[in-house]
C-alpha cells in the first residue's frame, strides 16, 4: 500500500488489518512498530523500496499522490510518474490486482494541473495490463481531514463563504470501506472506474453541505455566501504571490474548486452488491466535529 501514513490511508490500513489482512506499507518517515503491517522505508521515486513492498503481494492498493504543488512538473512527478513507479514494481512482483485511488477531477483534465495530471495517471494504470479497478472519490471529508476543516470552522460562526455549483462527499471511513472490498473482489470490479459518494442524490449545493455542517457543529442556521468563481481565482492568484510555495488557495486549486459540478455520475456508482454507503452523512459529520473537538482544531 501507498499513502498509508496520510489521511484516507490510515483509515485503508486501519480497516485492512481488522480485515485480516497483512499490509506492506510504504513510508518516508520511520513510524511504531505495529501488528499486521510491515513498514517499508522509501518514496514513490524509489524503485527498490517499491519493490520491496510489492514482493509477496496479492493486491497493491495506490493511494499515495500530491494534490496541492506549484507547478505542472511537480503535479505529474507526484501523480502520474509516481503512478508509473507503482504500476512497474506491481508488475514486476507479480501482482496482479491493482486498485488506484484517483479523483473527480479526472474527469476535466484541461481545469487543472491537477486534474490533468490524476487523468494521466489513469490513463498509466489503464495501459498496464494488470488487473485494476480505479476509484474515483469526491470531497472525503472525516477525522484527520485537514482540506474541509475551514469550512467547519466557518459554519461553526454561522457563515460559510462557498463556491458555485454542487458537490458529491463521501465520509472516510466509506471509502476505505470500499477500497477493502475492492482488494478482496477478484472478478466484477476488475477494469472499471468508480465513483463512490454517501447516497446522497444528486449530491449536494455547497451551501446545503455547509448547513449540514452546521447542524452537526451546533449552529442551527449557517448563512452560505456564494464565491463567483472569478473572486475565486483571484483569490487564488493573492494567495500564491503573498505565501508563494505555501499557498493553500492556488490558482490551480480555484480552478478546480470553481467548476460548478463535481458530482458523481449515477452509471459509476459502485455496485450494491459490492458496496453501498452505510453510515448516515449527518452522524457522520457529528463524528468528524467530535475529532475535531477532542483534537482541538475546532
Amino acid at each position: 500500500m501507498t499513502g498509508a501514513t496520510g489521511f484516507v490511508g490510515k483509515a485503508v490500513l486501519r480497516q485492512a488489518i481488522a480485515a485480516g489482512w497483512r499490509v506492506r506499507a510504504l513510508t518516508r518517515r520511520p513510524q511504531t512498530k505495529r501488528d499486521g503491517v510491515s513498514w517499508i522505508a522509501g518514496a514513490l521515486d524509489n524503485s527498490e523500496a517499491l519493490a520491496e513492498m510489492a514482493a509477496g503481494s496479492a493486491v497493491l492498493i495506490h493511494i499515495a499522490g500530491v494534490v496541492n504543488v506549484p507547478t505542472r512538473a511537480a503535479f505529474e512527478a507526484g501523480n502520474a510518474t509516481a503512478t508509473a513507479h507503482v504500476v512497474a514494481a506491481a508488475r514486476g512482483a507479480g501482482v496482479r490486482r491493482f486498485i488506484h485511488v484517483s479523483s473527480l477531477a479526472a474527469r476535466e483534465p484541461s481545469i487543472s494541473n491537477y486534474g490533468w495530471s490524476k487523468a494521466r495517471a489513469e490513463t498509466i494504470v489503464e495501459a498496464s495490463g494488470l488487473d485494476w479497478t480505479i476509484v474515483r472519490p469526491p470531497a472525503v471529508f472525516g477525522p484527520g481531514d485537514t482540506e474541509m476543516l475551514d469550512l467547519f470552522r466557518m459554519a461553526r460562526r454561522g457563515v460559510a463563504l462557498v463556491p458555485p455549483g454542487r458537490m458529491s462527499a463521501i465520509y472516510v471511513e466509506e471509502l476505505a470501506r470500499l477500497l477493502v472490498a475492492l482488494a478482496a473482489d477478484r472478478e466484477a470490479s476488475i477494469g472499471r472506474v468508480y465513483e463512490p459518494d454517501d447516497g446522497h442524490r444528486g449530491g449536494w449545493t455547497y451551501g446545503d453541505f455547509a448547513r449540514a455542517i452546521g447542524q452537526a457543529v451546533g449552529r442551527a442556521h449557517v448563512r452560505a455566501l456564494p464565491v463567483p468563481g472569478t473572486l475565486l481565482k483571484a483569490a487564488g492568484r493573492l494567495d500564491t504571490l503573498v505565501r508563494r510555495k505555501a499557498a493553500k488557495l492556488t490558482l490551480d486549486r480555484a480552478r478546480y474548486i470553481a467548476h460548478p459540478d463535481w458530482v458523481v455520475a449515477e452509471s459509476a456508482r459502485p455496485p450494491a452488491m459490492l458496496w453501498k454507503p452505510a453510515i448516515d452523512t449527518n452522524d457522520a459529520l457529528a463524528e468528524t466535529v467530535r475529532w475535531y473537538r477532542q483534537e482541538g482544531w475546532l
